[in-house]
């Protein structure tokens, strides 16, 4: 008997793996020259405060004699952008093609590899060619099964003695199908309850506001300045009176955050938080009821909702009902 699943995969690595070696690219030019905004942007964000990279007298004053470019930022040179400058029915594309074809859809980088041989100066323009190095046989990891894929960038600058070798920049990524979910398991445990409301003698008011059905926030008897959270003095003129007032509930999300980590028992995640100014003045948090956690938007319009999660703990919630 035939085992039809081996000769597939035999055929499918037969065809991949004529792949190797191919060069996908050759003598592309970088799209930028090497450059000081870009390099101080890079080391900024890095943290890098070496004087190498964009004090020219300091830069002066060491063995290399001018300001250099981080060894590091060896690939950025070589980023083409979202569509500037993509290479059109390449190697590559048709092996990743291939993959996708048969089932192999889903993808993510594994590791980075670089070489560095000279450091870069500013205005040189780089060039690179790319092959393909290596596809694996199939591979079974804690994402799935797949392959693995390497590519060789090489990368040079073009001077007197023709084309020097600068670096190398060899990257693998795993095309994968995932494993299969298993179904999650009945919890063996009570739910735990979700974490306990805190009342101090500032916040009481509002607390026994919740308890009523209410939503308060405080307003100011000498100027009459709204304000939330609740709390002892007001911060446009200092007075300490105030008087409680009943929302009426309706507001837009002025700023929100879906919440997908650390995972709490007690919360069904992802969930969205929104930062809601109700249409008297104040803001306040809460979550977005009634649409999908991806689908709240600054603007949106909202309601007043209190939701009873146990005996102890009935909390507010805003319920969306438009855009503004």
């Amino acid at each position: 008997m035939t085992d039809t699943t081996s000769t597939d995969k035999a055929a499918f690595l037969a065809v991949v793996k004529k792949y190797e070696g191919v060069h996908d690219q050759s003598g592309t030019v970088a799209l930028d020259p090497v450059n000081g905004p870009m390099i101080r942007h890079w080391a900024e964000a890095m943290g890098d405060t070496n004087p190498v990279y964009t004090d020219p007298e300091a830069a002066a004053r060491t063995h290399f004699g001018e300001v250099v470019a981080p060894a590091t930022m060896l690939q950025v040179w070589i980023m083409r952008g979202l569509t500037a400058g993509q290479v059109v029915n390449s190697a590559t594309g048709e092996l990743y093609k291939h993959f996708t074809d048969n089932g192999f859809g889903s993808v993510v980088a594994t590791n980075c590899e670089q070489e560095y041989v000279r450091p870069l100066r500013l205005g040189e323009v780089v060039e690179y060619d790319q092959l393909i190095e290596t596809v694996s046989d199939e591979k079974t990891t804690g994402l799935g099964t797949g392959h693995f894929i390497t590519t060789l960038t090489n990368i040079f600058v073009n001077g007197d003695d023709g084309r020097e070798l600068v670096g190398t920049h060899r990257f693998r990524i795993l095309r994968y199908t995932p494993h299969k979910k298993k179904p999650k398991a009945a919890p063996t445990t009570p739910r735990p309850l979700r974490p306990r409301k805190v009342v101090n003698r500032d916040n009481q008011a509002y607390w026994d506001g919740v308890d009523a059905g209410k939503l308060l926030y405080q307003k100011c008897v000498e100027c009459a300045t709204p304000r939330f959270p609740f709390a002892p003095g007001c911060n446009n003129c200092a007075s300490l009176e105030w008087e409680a007032v009943e929302s009426a509930g309706k507001g837009v999300v002025y700023s929100h955050v879906t919440m997908h980590y650390p995972k709490f028992p007690a919360f069904d995640m992802p969930y969205a938080v929104g930062l809601i100014e109700l249409d008297e003045g104040v803001r306040m948090l809460g979550n977005v009821l009634g649409i999908p956690h991806e689908d709240v938007r600054i603007g949106l319009r909202v309601e007043l909702e209190f939701v009873t999660h146990d005996d102890e703990l009935t909390v507010p919630a805003f319920r969306a009902v438009g855009e503004n």
